[in-house]
């Protein structure tokens, strides 16, 4: 196992990060997944074996009991394994269940502890924006946390550009503790955080976490061109995300996936991954599945190398056009670019 840098941190993650998503099975979430107790306790074993060092959860997963088996299943926790939860959404039915409010996430947090039954959350993270709670509050709530000793490090998670260099100017002015890391989509079938959420992460120093490397499935080889959706996925039960917007690029992506994936004689899945492991800026995949099996096929991409013609091919048939002003800068500013510029622009000034 690879473990790097989150961020500007000294903290150390394995490149693959374990992701909780299918632990509970409770409202929407029975969709993705429904993993038990015993489940639980025999993937935790599982990725801790490969060295995994990273537990991903939110409270929102199965309203809590995601957070709740992992406490469960890990009441001491394994040496060395860090846990990450999230708090944004609702947890109730009340005004105040709900966003990035100091009274809802400092409530949310002592939630999430005595859930995990941990003392302390080494990543805290914003699950989504909050565009009415002030910044200048949401920040001094998280900072508040850190220095209490009940949370190591705070993160966002799907924020635009824009609202994550808000929010770092906010804390950084105030004299509070700025995010380490970023959790965002990134896949070969959605890179549009290329043209900002990657760039930003190398200029201020952010850790990349990527949730749902394999598109929900969609990368993973077993869907295919024309097709139904195979039982059991998250689309055969009507999860809808990650949308689709060009449903013939994406089958283009996942044969050429299938063809390099023979080449190696390992499924789509591991390609996919071990192409997300290589790119820029990025620290960590949280892969999730419900089965053993696809834990372990994922945790076995850390050991594919692809060439850098096979990268050249998922680059081609996923790249996303320079919107503007990209389109412009690259071609009346490719003099003066930067290191955090050229991870969006240095595939396409060569060709």
């Amino acid at each position: 196992m690879e473990y790097r840098q989150l961020g500007r941190s000294g903290l150390k993650v394995s490149v693959l990060t374990m992701g909780t998503m299918t632990f509970g099975g409770k409202g929407p979430f029975a969709k993705v997944g429904d993993v038990s107790l015993d489940g639980v306790r025999r993937l935790i074993d599982i990725v801790a074996d490969a060295g995994v060092n990273l537990i991903d959860t939110a409270n929102v997963y199965s309203a809590g009991r995601s957070e709740e088996l992992i406490g469960e299943a890990m009441p001491a926790r394994k040496p060395g394994m860090l846990i990450a939860t999230k708090a944004r959404f609702p947890m109730g039915q009340g005004p105040n269940d709900r966003g990035s409010s100091r009274w809802h996430l400092i409530r949310e947090c002592e939630a999430s502890l005595k859930r995990l039954r941990t003392d302390v959350i080494d990543l805290y993270q914003l699950h989504q924006w909050d565009g009415l709670t002030p910044l200048e509050e949401t920040m001094e709530a998280l900072d508040a946390l850190v220095r209490s000793g009940k949370v190591r490090y705070v993160g966002c998670s799907n924020f635009s550009g824009w609202h994550m260099m808000k929010a770092m100017e906010a804390a950084r002015r105030d004299g509070r503790v700025p995010f380490v890391s970023e959790q965002i989509h990134y896949t070969l079938q959605a890179r549009e955080a290329e043209y900002e959420l990657l760039p930003i992460a190398a200029d201020q120093g952010l850790g990349v976490l990527v949730w749902s490397p394999l598109a929900g499935g969609l990368l993973s080889g077993k869907h295919r061109r024309d097709q139904a959706a195979p039982e059991g996925t998250r689309q055969f039960s009507g999860w809808t995300e990650p949308p689709v917007r060009d449903e013939a690029a994406l089958w283009s992506i996942v044969d050429e996936l299938v063809a390099i994936g023979e080449a190696h004689g390992v499924s789509a899945a591991q390609i996919a991954l071990a192409w997300l492991i290589g790119r820029p800026a990025v620290t960590s995949l949280v892969i999730g599945g419900r089965t053993e099996a696809q834990f372990q096929d994922n945790l076995a991409a850390v050991g594919v190398e692809l060439t850098d013609e096979q990268r050249s091919r998922l680059d081609k048939v996923s790249r996303p056009p320079l919107i503007y002003p990209y389109w412009h800068q690259s071609n009346t500013a490719s003099d003066r670019l930067s290191a955090a510029d050229l991870v969006l622009h240095e595939p396409y000034r060569k060709g």
